[in-house]
């Protein structure tokens, strides 16, 4: 990927190596086979970003069982994410299982433009669904003050599996998925 350029749909995902609150990772090579959803949020301890955290952890079995995992981002030092993550655990009563990718210099949230300046010099709720070869296949952007659904994002990775799988175009049609 040539310097400067964000990533698109269609293109394979930029590699990058972080520590994390799990420890070291290989973005996305540690994650070849399967799906990934990985996203930023702004700040740890902020309440939309911990709402989300727990909606995602609360429906990590059901990414899992899509084989899709997930990896949260932001700019902050890995000891806050895993003070964040114990207050959540000792605060909610929910055990974050998924990495949070520390990013305090800002370089990884720049590679996949995560930081857009007329919104601060934190990071924006992004999405990038990546699939088993490491391709992006979806890029969402929310500004931080609006929390993501995470129905949708589950609705996303299946819909994606299933047109794979069947070669057809998948459509939600209200509160049903159709074909």
């Amino acid at each position: 990927m040539e310097a400067g350029k964000l990533p698109l749909l269609g293109e394979k995902a930029p590699s990058f190596e972080a520590q994390t609150t799990k420890g070291k990772l290989s973005f996305p090579e540690d994650y070849k086979g399967k799906w990934v959803v990985f996203f930023s949020h702004p700040a740890d301890f902020t309440p939309v970003c911990t709402t989300e955290f727990v909606a995602f952890q609360k429906r990590y079995e059901e990414f899992k069982k899509l084989n899709c995992e997930l990896v949260g981002l932001s700019i902050d030092q890995v000891y806050s994410h895993i003070k964040w993550v114990e207050w959540i655990r000792d605060k909610l009563n929910v055990e974050i299982k998924f990495p949070i990718v520390a990013d305090d210099t800002g370089r990884i949230s720049t590679l996949y433009g995560m930081i857009h300046p007329s919104k601060g010099t934190n990071t924006v709720r992004t999405v990038f669904i990546i699939d088993p070869e490491g391709v992006v296949r979806v890029i969402l952007y929310y500004p931080q003050e609006v929390g993501r659904n995470m129905d949708e994002i589950l609705r996303i990775v299946r819909a994606l599996q299933i047109s794979d799988g069947e070669s057809v175009l998948f459509l939600q049609t209200g509160p049903t998925m159709s074909l």
